[in-house]
């Protein structure tokens, strides 16, 4: 049976995660600073647990957790060790408890990156800073369990063979807890399924194939093609995205996401198979119920 699963945020439910800005830590002296991240982090557990909750009394398996759940953690001048934190002990403990909630509930956690994160790039300064942020993202997916940490195979820099290589190469300088969770993903302009199976398979980093960006930067693979090559390419649970065009396929921008699902657009060969597929809609928990409901009434009997 597929599996739909929110993405980082609540539409409607009185959810909400806090962050906070460098600039606003640095004009505060360091033990204030402390104090103010190790609140936001404790309140951001705190709101985890109840996004987890809210998917569990509603039939969503899959909850992908914000890049900034601990806020900062990794800016050059005001981040911080998690030990560092006046509540660190009780953060990490009030993390521990979503995981086993989690685990309890059938319910999968991960994360997406944000864009910064390459680990490609002819810029060593980039890759240090996305290897330290990829590191930061996993020590809070082994307190909650998480099993995906899922990045874009990042730029072609002119030449898309030598910029393969250079992201195969430089999975070596992953940590083990990145690596055993990391994924890659089609995009919607530069790496397509057909680009990124073959290093899936030499790398064994499974594909978390998006049907949206499939559709809107084709390769000679068909969905359903690509489907079961991207099944292949995991040792647990697949994991798949779907959004749909907010001005239609025809619109001036097809990669731009809508507010909810076109039903349509959810590939036939998906359903009825196991996989945990993330819906990206801005409706957020809205579309995902939607979707839900339109899938059940589209099952054959």
């Amino acid at each position: 049976m597929t599996r739909l699963g929110l993405c980082c945020q609540f539409r409607d439910q009185p959810i909400k995660f806090v962050t906070t800005t460098a600039t606003a830590i640095g004009k505060m002296k360091r033990p204030d600073a402390l104090a103010k991240l190790s609140r936001l982090c404790m309140e951001n557990a705190d709101a985890l647990l109840a996004a987890l909750q809210f998917c569990a009394d509603n039939g969503i398996v899959c909850f992908r957790v914000n890049s900034q759940i601990l806020p900062i953690k990794t800016h050059p001048t005001c981040g911080y060790a998690v030990g560092d934190l006046p509540e660190a002990e009780k953060i990490v403990r009030r993390f521990k408890e979503c995981g086993k909630f989690a685990k309890k509930h059938n319910l999968r956690t991960c994360f997406h990156p944000d864009q910064f994160v390459v680990i490609n790039s002819p810029r060593a300064d980039v890759v240090l800073k996305s290897l330290q942020e990829l590191d930061y993202q996993a020590e809070v997916a082994e307190w909650i369990g998480a099993d995906v940490i899922n990045i874009h195979g990042g730029g072609a820099y002119g030449d898309k063979p030598k910029a393969l290589a250079d992201f195969a190469r430089n999975l070596d300088r992953l940590s083990s807890r990145v690596r055993s969770r990391l994924t890659v993903e089609n995009d919607d302009q530069t790496y397509t399924p057909a680009d990124l199976l073959p290093i899936c398979k030499a790398t064994g980093i499974p594909l978390v194939y998006d049907v949206h960006h499939h559709r809107c930067n084709p390769d000679g693979l068909s969905v359903e093609q690509a489907t079961k090559e991207a099944l292949a390419t995991w040792d647990r649970e697949p994991m798949f995205h779907i959004s749909s065009p907010i001005e239609g396929w025809d619109g001036p921008k097809p990669q731009r996401h809508h507010d909810f699902i076109d039903v349509e657009d959810f590939p036939a060969c998906w359903q009825r198979k196991k996989i945990t597929v993330e819906v990206e809609a801005k409706a957020k928990e809205v579309a995902v119920e939607k979707l839900m409901a339109e899938l059940k009434t589209r099952e054959p009997h």
